[in-house]
C-alpha cells in the first residue's frame, strides 16, 4: 500500500541542506540521473549524489555548457536530452539501456516557467510538456533499468506552485481556456504530485515521491520576471538581493536541494512511496480553501485523478516505433 500522507520526523527542517542530508549515506555501486542537473537545485543534487560514491548522469540540452558546469564534480557523466523532443527522450533512453545494468535514482528535477504561452512542436503547452509529460515519457522508456534496480526510486520534483491549479483534463493544453502561466505552472506542479502517486510501480519495487523543493529565486526558473515582479514577491529586498529565510519557504540552492536528496536516500523513506514531502519531511495535508503557505492539496494526492493522468500521458507521449 501506498505509504499515509504524515509527517515522519525525520529529524531534519527547512534549513538543511542536501550536504547535512547526504552525510553517512554510501551510494557506491549506484547510479543516478537527475535531469536539470546543470543548474540550480539540480547541481547541488548532482554534487550531493556523487559525494556519497553515486555514478551521476545528467541530460542536458547544452551538453557543453553542462560539462562545464559540473566539471569539477567527480562521477558525472553529461548526455544530450530535450524534454520538449520525444525522439531525444527515446534516443536517451535507448543509450541508457544499452549501457547500463541498472538504474537506482530517477531525479526528474529539470523544469519550465514560462510568462506567455509557449507550445512545443506537437502544440503542447510547454511547461506542461516540459514539467511533467516529458519526465513521464522519460521514465516510461526507462522502466526496464529502474526494475532491475530492485528497490529504485523515482523523485518527482514538484512545487507548492501547484496550489494554484489542478490538472484541467479537458483543456491541459490552454486551446480553449484563456492562458494563465501561474495556473499553467500550477497544473504543471500538481501533474509531477500525482505521477508520484507509485500504485503502478509499487508491486515491482519502484517507489516514487514528489516534493517542493523551497522558494529559491537564484535558479533560472525566475529568470523571465523583470526585478520590480521580483521585488513585488518579497524574496528579494529593494536592493534585489535574494531574502533567506527557510522557515518563510525562502531558501539557498543548497537548503533546496536538501528535500529532494531526502527524499532519494532516506532510510526512512525505505518502503514508502507515493507521498509529497517538503522541508526534508511528508507534508501534511491541507483543505483545498486552506490558505496555509505549506501543505499538499487534495488534488494533487487523488489516486483517481493520478489514473486519469497516467491514461491522458500515455495519450500525448505516444511517439513512432
Amino acid at each position: 500500500m501506498s505509504s499515509p500522507q504524515a509527517p515522519i520526523g525525520s529529524g531534519f527542517g527547512a534549513a538543511t541542506t542536501a550536504a547535512d542530508v547526504i552525510r553517512g549515506h554510501d551510494l557506491s555501486g549506484r547510479v543516478a540521473i537527475v535531469t536539470g542537473g546543470s543548474s540550480g537545485i539540480g547541481v547541488e543534487t548532482v554534487r550531493a549524489l556523487a559525494s556519497a560514491g553515486a555514478r551521476v548522469i545528467v541530460p542536458a540540452r547544452d551538453p557543453d555548457k553542462a560539462r562545464g558546469t559540473l566539471a569539477a564534480i567527480p562521477n558525472v557523466a553529461v548526455e544530450p536530452l530535450d524534454l520538449l523532443d520525444p525522439s531525444a527522450i527515446d534516443a536517451f533512453a535507448k543509450r541508457f539501456l544499452a549501457a547500463e545494468p541498472a538504474l537506482h535514482l530517477l531525479i526528474n528535477n529539470g523544469g519550465a516557467l514560462h510568462l506567455s504561452l509557449v507550445r512545443d512542436a506537437r502544440g503542447y503547452e510547454a511547461q506542461f510538456a516540459a514539467n511533467h509529460l516529458g519526465h513521464f515519457q522519460l521514465t516510461a522508456r526507462l522502466w526496464p533499468a529502474l526494475l532491475r534496480a530492485h528497490g529504485a526510486r523515482v523523485i518527482a520534483v514538484s512545487s507548492r506552485g501547484h496550489h494554484y491549479a489542478g490538472v484541467d483534463f479537458d483543456d491541459p493544453n490552454f486551446e480553449r481556456r484563456p492562458y494563465d502561466w501561474l495556473v499553467a505552472y500550477g497544473q504543471s506542479k500538481t501533474a509531477n504530485a500525482l505521477f508520484a502517486l507509485d500504485r503502478r510501480g509499487e508491486p515491482h519495487g519502484v517507489r516514487a515521491l514528489s516534493l517542493h523543493p523551497g522558494g529559491i529565486v537564484t535558479t533560472n526558473l525566475a529568470r523571465d520576471f523583470t526585478p520590480e515582479q521580483l521585488r513585488a514577491s518579497g524574496y528579494v529586498d529593494d536592493a534585489g538581493r535574494p531574502i533567506i529565510d527557510p522557515e518563510r519557504n525562502m531558501k539557498t540552492v543548497e537548503q533546496g536541494a536538501a528535500t529532494t536528496v531526502w527524499c532519494a536516500v532516506s532510510l526512512q523513506l525505505d518502503g514508502m512511496g507515493g507521498i509529497y514531502c517538503e522541508d526534508c519531511e511528508v507534508a501534511k495535508p491541507v483543505a483545498a480553501d486552506s490558505t496555509d503557505l505549506l501543505g499538499v492539496k487534495p488534488w494533487a494526492t487523488d489516486p483517481d485523478l493520478a489514473e486519469r493522468l497516467w491514461n491522458l500521458s500515455e495519450r500525448l507521449t505516444v511517439t513512432p516505433r
